[in-house]
């Protein structure tokens, strides 16, 4: 049907969007409002002995100053950790005291110390570079590498160590490795980085002291997801006494998922002061206090047979997790990462150990792909060094380890069940789409200009969440419209579309008369959107809800239609979907018809019509896959990296609309190339201070650094969940920062070159070869 599933509709929520007429939460006005502003420390690591406001409280326009001691008055609590880990030892995840405001000393620059709320956002920055603190520097540990050796951030975590985890077979990976008749080992860095969305963080508090009720405006990734941690973790009421709303968000990439100190800052102030109180950063605070990504050091070691067959792998690594843990903190280097350390390949056994490490810097949490990216980089370097190692091409290795189709479902190292794909097929079918068979010419004739080319792939597997349960609602309007009520939060993945595709193809309605409402936890409370899950678990609970509005319907048409006791059938013929009496005289009725005749009839056991609500749950992860291939050329007298061509042929299962699924790769191509050759969060070892504070020194990929990605897709119908589909929304990261590594290394004729891939980094690693040489 037009408009239907497996259709390129177009982005129906564009036409606001290029004209101006989204609404950010940073565009509403309330009536008697105020702004704040936050002091922050400028030390990395410092004792504070005294915080002095007076003078920013006399200050123009300036309505209060909040301290810690406000925040404790409030009652709340400090911000809450939602995923620990357990050590080897069987102690849990140290944790670390994050208070909405900063109690006794800061542990990264940034951190805030005091809100300042003025008439004005003007008066309110004035007066807080007015409160005076008096701090105690401290030695500092501002990196992943001086933390297990440097200054202690927290008493209880000796060493800076908050969590040792391991996971696997040990002893069967150790006996592996003493039998393997190869073995292949690398050191990898997952370098930091930091989302910097188009739109910045922010919220804006209001509270109704008639009701002792708050709601805050807030951009996120899901207002379900905010609400549960801010109301019962945080400021210790019911959840029904918070509302949290979401209107249209500029970009999230994982960063928005989280609780941060300055969402129940506007709370408590709006309450104090009975009045609303808004923030929204500059950014300048964004790339000071936006928990970070990445920021991991591994160490992977494959044992392989003399056939080149891997026996097992094991894993050794390091992850930064700040001055503070963030709410799912120590989940991304472990169990986020792991389950899929291995990749497609069949990995007899496995073994990992991560250790996550205090340092003074920003938190460290979610950013596209969580763990996925990490593990999916570590696995592919690994492969090609095993290939170095054997003196096999890098993609027979490959081959002779991936899995065929009649062995699926499969489980891995980890227990994770592939239940669908044709890897080496699409091995095949990326590397043929590149024209490697012709790269030698290419590189000839490169080497003619007097530049270096390198040809690099991978084959990655993603996870993407089928956890939980996730509810939604239909509702039909007065005006024959339908809305779509999702717990998810599109940021820029086009649910709006997508969700009202499956809708109108299920129900045969028209699209146009179809609008997702997202955003707001007085319509549903879902669990946001996250880890690829949007499709699978909203679109699984709209399926389920049509189902709903299908069987009511059949009941009512049955009076409607008078059938007179005989069954009623729903079909959709032609696009339109019709109730009729099975073997009766041919009377129909469309669901647009039916809905309006209950709105006007009241039909007994039909006041609100067809509308029907539904909780899913998950039924069992996916796992998208594909072969990503990347072409380079470098300058050897200036180490400059040009991507020539990028390739990718990915198995998302059934797809639903092929265009988004290709905007989707294309950006999330673009964010890997931007971590693999241009960004990278700095900071001073010995200071904790901050060097890359902005767009001067923190590069980000521009459009005149991007390639063209040709991009094709095979529809590997997944077999856990009703829609077939796998998750799409963080693949091309994934699938990009082995590709484009394995190119720079291949051009430059090295086994390794660590991320990022900046002009002075390869123009270094090149001028090592040649003294070595």
């Amino acid at each position: 049907m037009k408009f239907g599933i497996g259709q390129s509709v177009k982005r129906t929520e564009d036409i606001r969007f290029v004209t101006g007429q989204g609404q950010y939460t940073d565009d509403l006005r309330f009536e008697n409002e105020t702004f704040a502003c936050f002091h922050r420390s400028p030390h990395g690591h410092a004792k504070i002995l005294s915080v002095d406001i007076s003078a920013a409280k006399a200050a123009p326009g300036v309505v209060d100053v909040l301290t810690y001691a406000d925040i404790k008055a409030a009652g709340a609590g400090p911000m809450p950790l939602m995923a620990a880990v357990k050590s080897r030892d069987g102690t849990s995840t140290k944790t670390s005291p994050k208070q909405i405001l900063a109690d006794g000393r800061v542990t990264f620059i940034g951190e805030a110390i005091a809100m300042v709320i003025a008439e004005t956002y003007a008066q309110a920055k004035d007066a807080a570079e007015l409160v005076a603190v008096d701090y105690e520097p401290l030695d500092a540990a501002g990196t992943l590498e001086t933390a297990p050796s440097g200054p202690t951030i927290w008493e209880s975590a000796p060493g800076n160590l908050s969590f040792d985890w391991e996971d696997g077979d040990k002893a069967g990976v150790d006996a592996a490795f003493a039998a393997a008749a190869h073995v292949a080992k690398l050191d990898v860095v997952q370098n930091r980085v930091s989302a910097m969305p188009m739109e910045t963080r922010n919220a804006i508090g209001v509270y109704d002291k008639a009701n002792d009720a708050y709601t805050i405006y807030v951009t996120s990734q899901g207002a379900g997801n905010i609400r549960g941690g801010l109301a019962r973790a945080i400021l210790n009421i019911p959840q029904e006494k918070l509302r949290v709303i979401t209107k249209d968000v500029g970009g999230g990439f994982g960063m928005k998922g989280f609780l941060y100190p300055e969402q129940p800052a506007v709370l408590i102030a709006a309450k104090k002061i009975g009045r609303p109180v808004r923030w929204s950063a500059e950014r300048t605070e964004s790339f000071l206090a936006d928990d970070h990504g990445r920021d991991m050091i591994t160490t992977g070691e494959l044992a392989l047979d003399k056939n080149g067959k891997i026996l097992a792998l094991r894993i050794t690594g390091t992850a930064n997790m700040g001055g503070y843990l963030s709410v799912y903190a120590p989940f991304i280097p472990t169990l986020a990462g792991s389950r899929i350390f291995g990749g497609v390949y069949r990995v007899p056994k496995a073994y990992a150990n991560v250790k996550g490490y205090f340092s003074n810097s920003a938190p460290v949490d979610a950013y596209r792909g969580a763990g996925r990216p990490e593990g999916a980089y570590l696995m592919d370097r690994l492969m090609d060094a095993a290939a170095a190692v054997m003196g096999l091409d890098r993609a027979e290795i490959r081959l002779r380890n991936l899995p065929s189709p009649e062995e699926l479902p499969m489980a891995n190292a980890w227990g994770l069940k592939y239940d669908s794909g044709d890897y080496p097929r699409l091995l095949k079918q990326g590397l043929m789409q590149a024209g490697r068979e012709d790269f030698e010419k290419r590189k000839a004739e490169s080497a003619k200009r007097g530049k270096l080319r390198g040809f690099g792939f991978g084959y990655y597997v993603e996870i993407t969440g089928a956890a939980g349960q996730e509810p939604a609602a239909i509702k039909f309007t007065d005006n024959g419209g339908i809305e779509l009520w999702c717990g998810t939060q599109s940021n820029g993945q086009g649910h709006e579309t997508s969700f009202a595709q499956l809708v109108a193809e299920k129900l045969g309605v028209p699209f146009e008369s179809i609008t997702v409402k997202q955003g707001d936890t007085e319509w549903v409370n879902g669990g946001g959107t996250g880890g690829s899950r949007s499709l699978n678990m909203s679109g699984g609970a709209l399926m389920l809800t049509s189902d709903e509005v299908i069987k009511k319907g059949k009941t009512a048409a049955g009076q409607v239609l008078q059938a007179g006791g005989k069954d009623v059938g729903f079909e959709v013929v032609e696009g339109v979907g019709k109730f009729a009496v099975v073997g009766g005289t041919g009377q129909s009725i469309t669901v647009g018809e039916l809905a309006m005749t209950l709105k006007r009839d009241k039909l007994p056991g039909f006041e609100n019509g067809l509308d029907s609500d539904a909780m899913y749950q998950g039924q069992a992860s996916t796992f998208p896959n594909g072969c990503h291939v990347c072409e380079v050329e470098v300058d050897p007298d200036t180490g400059l990296v040009e991507i020539v061509s990028y390739n990718c042929v990915d198995d998302f299962g059934r797809v639903i609309n092929p265009m988004l699924v290709a905007g989707q790769v294309h950006g999330g191509v673009v964010q890997g190339l931007g971590q693999a050759l241009l960004e990278n969060v700095v900071y001073e070892p010995g200071t904790g201070q901050l060097l890359t504070a902005s767009f001067t020194d923190y590069a980000m990929p521009r459009a005149s650094d991007m390639p063209d990605i040709n991009f094709k897709y095979e529809e590997i119908v997944c077999q856990t969940n009703d829609l077939g589909a796998k998750g799409c929304g963080e693949a091309g990261t994934v699938g990009a920062l082995p590709a484009v590594m394995s190119a720079i290394s291949d051009a430059l004729g090295v086994l390794h070159i660590d991320m990022p891939a900046t002009p002075e980094r390869v123009w270094r690693a090149l001028r090592e070869k040649k003294a070595a040489a």
